[in-house]
């Protein structure tokens, strides 16, 4: 079998070993991944990668206990790990400040980081990223219930993106080989909650108090049709991060990147530039 497309370089952050992909010169700026079953850099990134490493030198790891990266059963998957990891990476690769771009929980954990180490954010780029207390959504909820398959993978797929056709069987195939990794699924019911049988189940993002403290200028990118995080936490970024920005796609899922692609490449360039 040959070798998964989303294995990369290899650096050690946290004590985990740490897969990630790295391409073009310059302004450094980081891809984060988001969350969900079989997720990693490369199946968030890929497309867009060559198109933004001609002005960026772009990196996009696999966060600890997601994709490629190391899995460690007896560790405690959440922010302050990750965030951990990520200021380990930046430290791996020598980089004192670069500009974060985080797709739904990729965009979460770069608050994270422009909350606790203000003086590593220059810039941040957020995409369908959860803010607030909302409900949880049919497309959290799949990935809490996915067991791996192609046809599970396929179901819970089709909940991100407004427009179906861009889903493809290498789509489907390369996420649901990366799900059925040893350990994969673990890490990700750490992240997820599973969902209150006595009605809805509320999840937290963070609070405008903390949002409030973002130091960076912030780009808020939301389709309005996302169905896995809901476009009220975009419009709650935008409000309570000082320096923000926000642009609104419409006919747009959860994948602002994908759906949107010239579009988001435009802007991306433009205000990390």
């Amino acid at each position: 079998m040959s070798q998964h497309p989303g294995i990369g370089k290899t650096l050690v952050a946290a004590d985990h070993q740490t897969n990630y992909l790295e391409q073009g010169t310059g302004k450094p700026l980081f891809l984060l991944h988001g969350s969900g079953p079989g997720v990693s850099a490369w199946t968030n990134w890929s497309k867009v990668m060559p198109d933004l490493a001609d002005q960026f030198r772009v990196i996009a790891p696999d966060i600890a206990g997601f994709g490629f990266t190391e899995f460690k059963s007896g560790s405690k998957y959440d922010m302050k790990l990750w965030v951990r990891h990520l200021l380990g990476i930046l430290d791996a690769l020598g980089i004192d400040k670069a500009s974060f771009v985080g797709n739904s929980f990729g965009g979460a954990l770069a608050i994270g980081l422009a909350t606790f180490a203000p003086d590593r954010v220059e810039k941040l780029v957020l995409l369908g990223t959860p803010a607030g207390e909302f409900e949880q959504t049919p497309g959290l909820r799949s990935a809490t219930e996915y067991e791996p398959s192609m046809e599970n993978m396929e179901r819970t797929m089709r909940l991100f993106p407004f427009d179906q056709s861009i889903i493809t069987e290498e789509m489907v195939r390369t996420r649901y080989e990366a799900s059925a990794r040893p350990g994969a699924q673990e890490a990700l019911s750490q992240l997820i909650p599973k969902p209150n049988p006595d009605g809805p189940t509320i999840l937290k993002g963070f609070p405008e108090a903390v949002l409030a403290k973002v130091q960076a200028p912030t780009l808020v990118l939301h389709g309005r049709e996302d169905k896995v995080v809901p476009v009220q936490c975009g419009w709650l970024l935008a409000h309570a991060i000082p320096k923000a920005e926000f642009h609104l796609f419409g006919q747009c899922g959860h994948w602002v990147q994908t759906e949107h692609r010239a579009r988001f490449l435009q802007l991306v360039r433009d205000f990390c530039a």
